[in-house]
Parts: structure tokens; sequence; C-alpha cells
């Protein structure tokens, strides 16, 4: 299925994830039958997913039009924007356009799922323009909580479409470079025909805090410790780590990484240059306890309270090679992603329980956002000027809100979109609006199995995670439908058999009467069916919980 109409020139844009939640950010571009995509993000689950490891976009669209699609376009190296990339390539063999950073993190992912060999990596700089099939393309760098962060500027030739990538305006970053104001001013007085710009922070007034801020708190909290100092912050945020690494040279620490994720990208960003880390200064893990505590940082993952993170294992004494002692500052350098609140309140009672010094948001200005907030995202309309506008990554309030941000600069309420994951949104030099829908939503990721589990399943997953499950075993003669044993009850997360033994009881007597109505019956899906609603019943009525009720029946 293609939407592409010869007669009448138009782009349509097909947000396949990253509206109305946070995460999975992927956006189709189609001009003149061509397509490229912006970005293959994950979103981690909620906790009504149980089991699932990671949610990825559902590409049904792309798939059915693989043979026009040209290219995934990467805006940056955050998980919520490459994570999806090994399980999309799986299904489109189609070449990967990025900075050095962005598939530096991109490949170490290929790697982990022996695919490294067959992607076709093209790496950009920021300042770049390149032609992928009808586009025309400016990569602009902005700032964020990530290094090597481009905006994209895709040229046709009916108009521009300006997708900000997560962004903010930094005049003071730690690697010194500042957005290109000047190039997005420049399309501004060219003429943006429709802006994609970044909602995450439209909640928050006034401008977002420099990174480089956190230099001074870093300074102050070091200069009070007397022992170790563990500081867990995002591994992506390379700048974050700097600034740790550098306070720590000058206070004489030595500095070692925790966590699977943060000796990864670590190893990845002093391989292509974007950390500076003395070889004097670095340590293994296995080494701290050959210094003193006063001359030891450890920057360690966990900072959103996962329980399988380093900091979390630390928390409450699982790690292998770590243990909080009292005299320990732990810095939580990172803001709770919403939804993970509780997670990482768990963990900083557990590390206060531990005899630490606890140092987090709430308590102490520690972190900084990598989005812009509404001066910032004024400014970003302001300098751009575009015709259309439409509100990207966020929830949907955050879409609302930065669609009336637009409005009151002045943009025609006509020409401002919000949309939904799955619309398809033309776009002519004249109009924009929503004209029909496609394939979207979740595709769960569940240990080795893409897609294979679905809301049944996590149906069935919440109602034993609620009321456990009921196991009626009943082995039938085959000739005459005798019973020749049971029925036999196995209760698991619903009653203790042994506690409850009056209510197995009647629940055998049930199965009695259900099987007494289905004599005449040859198909055992009926007597299942009979045992099921009779059994629900009773316990509803006796215990008020729904357990998942499986009949097995034998015959022989």
């Amino acid at each position: 299925m293609g939407f592409f109409n010869k007669q009448e020139p138009k782009i349509l844009l097909i947000p396949l994830g990253g509206l109305g939640e946070i995460g999975k950010n992927m956006t189709v571009v189609e001009y003149a039958g061509d397509i490229i995509v912006i970005d293959s993000g994950l979103m981690f689950p909620d906790e009504g997913m149980l089991g699932i490891d990671i949610v990825i976009p559902d590409i049904s669209y792309l798939i059915e039009n693989r043979e026009r699609v040209r290219a995934i376009v990467l805006t940056h190296g955050h998980e919520d924007h490459i994570g999806a990339l090994p399980y999309v390539l799986k299904q489109l063999n189609v070449p990967i356009y990025g900075t050095k950073l962005t598939l530096g993190l991109a490949k170490g992912k290929f790697e982990e799922h022996n695919m490294a060999r067959d992607v076709k990596l093209n790496y950009i700089q920021a300042g770049d323009k390149i032609k992928i099939a009808s586009f025309n393309i400016d990569f602009i760098h902005v700032n964020h909580s990530i290094a090597d962060v481009v905006a994209l500027a895709i040229h046709t030739p009916i108009g521009t479409i300006l997708h900000t990538a997560d962004f903010k305006f930094d005049h003071t970053p730690v690697d010194g470079k500042v957005t290109d104001f000047h190039k997005l001013a420049e399309l501004g007085d060219k003429g943006v025909l429709l802006l994609l710009s970044d909602s995450t922070n439209v909640e928050k007034t006034g401008y977002t805090r420099s990174e480089s801020e956190l230099s001074k708190t870093f300074e102050e909290l070091f200069m009070e410790a007397d022992g170790r100092i563990l500081v867990a912050t995002f591994a992506s945020n390379i700048h974050r780590i700097q600034q740790i690494i550098d306070t720590a040279i000058q206070h004489n620490r030595k500095v070692a990484f925790a966590g699977r994720s943060m000796l990864n990208v670590a190893s990845i960003a002093m391989d292509l240059g974007y950390l500076q880390i003395p070889d004097e200064v670095l340590i293994e893990l296995d080494e701290i306890d050959k210094y003193d505590l006063k001359q030891i940082a450890i920057i360690t993952t966990g900072s959103q309270g996962e329980p399988m993170s380093a900091l979390s294992k630390m928390a409450i004494a699982e790690h292998k090679r770590i243990n909080i002692i009292p005299g320990d500052t732990v810095i939580i350098s990172a803001s709770a992603i919403p939804g993970n609140e509780k997670l990482v309140a768990r963990t900083i009672n557990h590390l206060f329980k531990q005899g630490a010094r606890v140092i987090y948001e709430l308590a102490s200005a520690i972190h900084v956002s990598g989005h812009a907030s509404q001066e910032e995202q004024k400014l970003m309309i302001n300098l751009t000027k575009p015709k259309f506008f439409m509100p990207v990554h966020g929830e949907y309030r955050h879409l609302v809100q930065h669609a009336k941000l637009a409005l009151d600069l002045g943009i025609d309420g006509e020409n401002v979109v919000i949309s939904e994951i799955g619309d398809v949104i033309e776009v002519t030099p004249e109009r924009i609006k929503i004209a029909s829908k496609v394939s979207s939503g979740n595709v769960f990721v569940d240990g080795l199995g893409v897609g294979d589990v679905g809301n049944i399943v996590l149906r069935d997953r919440k109602q034993l995670s609620k009321d456990g499950i009921l196991i009626v075993v009943i082995t039938i003669d085959k000739e005459n439908k005798r019973i020749l044993a049971g029925p036999d009850i196995v209760s698991r997360g619903f009653v203790y058999v042994r506690e409850s033994e009056k209510l197995i009881d009647e629940a055998r007597e049930k199965v009695k009467i259900a099987m007494d109505r289905c004599t005449e019956f040859s198909d055992w899906s009926v007597l299942k069916n009979q045992i099921r609603e009779i059994l629900s019943k009773h316990l509803y009525g006796r215990m008020k919980r729904r357990p998942m009720i499986l009949p097995i029946i034998m015959e022989v």
C-alpha cells in the first residue's frame, strides 16, 4: 500500500512512534514515491507489560513498501532513537545515516545481534548536505544531553521539512559547540514549510539550564566528600561523564566504571575521541580496594532504579565488587523518567539504610534536562518561521501545550496539526491535513521473541499476576467416557491447597457436576468450557477472585 499520487505533488508524514508517548521515535517521510525514515527507537515497558523487555514500533507500512524505503536517518544515539535498529534492519535492508558517535553506539548494538557486517553505515557530520533519492538533507548541529546531535532540514521541490531532533539551546555547552543558530535562521529566511519540534519540556517555563552549570555543583560535592564518591547517570550522557571525570582529576581521585551499558558506551566514546580520560586516572573495579577511600570515584548505571542495574544491586548489597559503606557519597545525577519514580525512591531508601549520603534531584540541583523549555521552543519557532507546525516527541498533553505555544506566536490554527501514531499527514504548499491512517502500534520484544507476545498474552499474564491459576486434571476412559482419575486440582498464586482443603473439595464437586452435564458430548472443548464457567462462578462467589482456570483432560 502506498499513498503517492503523481497528479498532486505532496509530502506525506507518517509517525510510527514518539507521539502520545515518550520513546520509540520513528517518523516516515515520503515524497515522489521515495521514503526515508527518521530514527528507529525503542520504548521501555510500563508496569502493565508484564515480562516484556522492550517495545518497538510496528513497521508493517514500511515492510509493505520496502522497495521504496531509501534510508534510515538518525538524529542522535539515545535508545529511544536507535534502540529498535537491530530489529528493524532484520526486515529492511537499507542504508543508515548518522554522526560518528550515533553510528558508533548503533554499531555496538549490531555487534550484539551478530549483524554488524550486514549493515550499510554512512557517516555524516553537522554541516553536511547529502542527497537521498528525492530528498536533499542538511544536517544541523543542536545541543542535547548526548554529543553529536543533528536536526534535519529535508528539502523537496515543494518545500522544506525541519525536524529539530531532541534539542535545547545551550549557550555554554561542555564541548564548546553551540547550536547552529545561523543555519536555523537562514532556513527561516528561505522558508520552512513544516516544523516538527521537540515537545518534551513544554510544561517547563523559561529556559533549560546549561549542562556546564553542573561543573560547579560537582566541584562542591567532591570538596565535601570524605569517602568514596559514586555517581549514577545515564550512560549516554558523555558530557556529564566528562565533567565528573574532570572533577575527579582535580581532586586526585581515580575513576572506575560500573554497569554493562556504562562500560560499553564509555569504551565507544573513548575510542571515538568523545571522552578524554588519562590512562593513569582510569582503573578497573577490581582495583578500587588498592586505594584510599578518598581517592576513588565510581561512575555507574542505575540512575532510574532499574532492578538489575549496578547501583540497585549495590543498594541491596548484591553487587559482586562494591558494597556501600558508611561515608560513601552517592550522587544520582538524573531525573526519574515518568513511571520510574518508585524504583528510584526505593533505591535511594536502600542507599540511606546502607549508611550512604545520597544526593538526588529533589533535594539538590544535580541534574539538568537535555530538552528545550518554553522560551527555547518559542525561539525555535521564531527563528525558523514555519508555515505549518507539528509538535512531536511527547505525551499527548505535551503536544497540545506545544501547539498552543505555536498559536500564541501567531501561527494560524489551521496550520497546526496534533497527530497520533499511524496518522498519514499530507503536506502541500497550501495546506496540511490528516488524510488517513496506517497500521501502527507496539511490537513487544520478550527474550528472543519479537512480536509473538500480543495483547491476549499480556491479558493472561495480568490475570495470572493478579489472581493466579487453578489447574484441573482429569483422566477419562476413551471408550465409555468414565472418569478414571481426578479431578485433581493444582493451585499456583491463588490459594495454598493444604490450607484451603474445603475450598478445593468444593471445586472438585463443581467439576464433577460440569462433567455430569456433558456426558452426551464427545467434544472435550465443551467440557472444558463448562468446567471454566462453573468453577469461575463458584470461586468468585466464595473468594471474590478470578484465577485463570486451566482444565487438562487426558484420554486413556
